[in-house]
């Protein structure tokens, strides 16, 4: 546990909260008690690690509208991708699947692209954007 999660689990005494990098998310009932620990997170950033919290990437919402992080929409009962992600995803492949038609890229180099997408969808509901790929790169 390094000086942050040490900081937020012990001394802030913050059940749940997640992090990856430098991007963490803190879930709590009370939208007063979120806005009452910015000051303190900014205190230890800035004091103990030189870091600051980004002014426009501050929120405080309710879980059932979603916390966007790290290209997926986390949501009570389940994950989803990020519609961003997605289309860019969908281009990607689109594009991989033209230059192997083309003899651009090895079968070999295509396949490793499409299991680094389905491993982006085992960490969401991305049973159904599975079939999907799967039919788009069948179709063309």
């Amino acid at each position: 546990m390094d000086k942050f999660d040490w900081f937020i689990k012990k001394d802030l005494k913050i059940k749940y909260y997640f992090r990856y990098a430098d991007d963490f998310v803190i879930v709590h009932s009370d939208p007063l008690y979120l806005k009452k620990i910015i000051c303190p997170i900014e205190n230890f950033l800035n004091a103990k690690l030189d870091l600051k919290l980004h002014p426009q990437k501050v929120q405080i919402r309710k879980f059932r509208q979603g916390i966007d992080f790290l290209g997926y929409v986390v949501l009570p009962h389940y994950t989803t991708l990020r519609t961003k992600t997605k289309k860019r995803m969908f281009k990607r492949i689109g594009f991989n699947k033209i230059m192997l038609d083309k003899g651009l890229m090895s079968e070999d180099g295509f396949n490793q692209s499409l299991q680094s997408y389905y491993g982006m969808l085992k960490h969401c509901s991305g049973h159904k954007l599975k079939l999907k790929i799967n039919k788009s790169i069948k179709n063309d």
